[in-house]
């Protein structure tokens, strides 16, 4: 019996690791954001819209991109103006002094503005206190003006306009064109979507190994669970399946195991039938050979005939049998050296044969049944088509014996049926030229046993094909 190791089950194993890769992407994301300081805004100052407005030049700001400064032919309203948005308008049409009808603010993300206070005179670095642990503490943000006079007074704050992020502000032309400056348009990623491309690396990089610990653990079982299917169809005798792994590739390797042991045990049942039969007959056989002794001279020699050629029929089938379950141990076989030596046997007792090709081919099989199947071929092709000529080659990962003849061939609706065990193409019943029908049988049982098989065809010029394919 087949011992197993069980492991967690598929479903399991798979969302152990979407949970383990959900958590990791988080805590890499909470130490990246944690870490790293925040990304700065890109802001601009009115005064520096103001100032490329004026000068039709482009303004480097100083917490920005450049400020482009150009001409179209239209710039498409954003609907209603907020309070903050409609002032941010008016300040910078006064400021170059043109109506408020004749400027537009284009965004895509609703309102960026905030007004910052910032200090005329700002008081001298000597006289300021310093600041705590020793950072120089940000300017403060306020969006009203705060009470304590008039703006732009010595020593009180001012308010100062800020806009952030993308943005069209256009002066209509009195030829009804527009100028328009915005931040210089740029393939650059943000610093946000730096961070989050950063998120994403890290993840990845933590996540793979982990990914492909378990992408290798659940192909491993699968992948040799294909291979032993592959190993039956070469030998069905070839041991059982044994695989650890999840429950549920042991389940499906216990049921290919009891399957191999069910194909296993019907094919020897089925042979050991056979041949219990064969064995059987010879009885009642010898019993006709003694009664017909007391029959007529004239039907004797026939009946004598008769009973030889199904003593024949069961010798052969017997011999079957045994080849069949006969225990074979596979091993590592040159093709073209067996081809080679079974045509030379056969020379030997004047068959008129040929190696026209043999390339050095070698193959994992049974050394004894591979010899049989080449010389129940050549064997057919020197008593049908009085010759035999054979290679061997590999195609496609497989090894091909190819052997032809010199005969008539056989009609193409019989190409299949010769195949049957004691089916004869040869219209006569002779021994001597029909034989009893198992000898092609034999070859595609045999071929298949090694995960190939047989086929016959017609040649143009004449003659007969038999072409064995077998895995390389």
């Amino acid at each position: 019996m087949t011992m197993f190791r069980r492991g967690a089950p598929l479903f399991a194993q798979a969302l152990g690791l979407v949970i383990v890769t959900l958590v990791a992407a988080q805590l890499i994301a909470i130490a990246v954001i944690f870490n790293l300081p925040p990304p700065p805004p890109e802001f601009y100052r009115s005064a520096e819209i103001v100032r490329a407005l004026k000068t039709g030049q482009s303004v480097q700001p100083r917490d920005g991109r450049l400020l482009v400064v150009k001409e179209q032919g239209s710039l498409r309203s954003n609907g209603q103006d907020s309070i903050r948005r409609a002032d941010f308008k008016a300040g910078i049409a006064r400021a170059i002094g043109v109506p408020v009808n004749r400027v537009e603010l284009q965004i895509d993300n609703g309102p960026r503005f905030f007004v910052r206070r910032t200090p005329v005179n700002p008081p001298k670095p000597s006289d300021a206190p310093p600041p705590p642990n020793g950072r120089q503490a940000r300017e403060p943000f306020a969006r009203e003006p705060g009470p304590g006079g008039p703006p732009g007074a010595r020593g009180q704050p001012r308010d100062e306009p800020l806009i952030f992020g993308d943005f069209k502000f256009g002066v209509r032309q009195s030829d009804g064109r527009w100028l328009v400056v915005e931040p210089k348009p740029t393939f650059r990623l943000d610093s946000w979507q730096q961070r989050i491309l950063l998120i994403l690396l890290l993840s990845v990089i933590a996540v793979t190994p982990l990914a492909w610990l378990f992408a290798r653990r659940l192909a491993q079982p699968i992948t040799a669970f294909a291979d032993a299917a592959e190993r039956l169809g070469k030998d069905p005798r070839t041991p059982p399946l044994s695989l650890s792994g999840s429950t549920e590739v042991v389940a499906a390797a216990s049921a290919f195991n009891m399957m191999q042991e069910r194909l296993r045990r019907y094919v020897e049942d089925r042979t050991a039938m056979v041949g219990a039969i064969a064995h059987d007959l010879r009885t009642p056989l010898t019993r006709l050979k003694f009664r017909i002794e007391a029959a007529p001279d004239d039907i004797r020699p026939k009946l004598a005939a008769d009973i030889d050629q199904m003593e024949t029929m069961i010798a052969a089938t017997l011999g079957f049998v045994r080849d069949t379950n006969r225990p074979a141990e596979r091993t590592k076989l040159e093709l073209a050296s067996l081809l080679e030596s079974v045509m030379d046997e056969a020379a030997e007792t004047g068959g008129d044969t040929t190696v026209e090709r043999a390339e050095k081919t070698v193959i994992e099989g049974d050394p004894v049944a591979l010899k049989r199947l080449v010389q129940n071929l050549v064997e057919n092709a020197l008593k049908y088509g009085g010759a035999a000529r054979g290679r061997v080659y590999a195609e496609d990962g497989m090894a091909i014996i190819e052997i032809d003849d010199n005969g008539p061939g056989v009609p193409p609706a019989e190409l299949e049926r010769v195949f049957e065990p004691f089916y004869r193409g040869e219209p006569s019943r002779n021994r001597e030229t029909g034989g009893i029908g198992l000898g092609l049988a034999v070859v595609r049982s045999l071929a298949r046993a090694h995960g190939g098989d047989v086929s016959l065809a017609n040649l143009a010029g004449g003659g007969l094909r038999a072409s064995v394919r077998l895995p390389a």
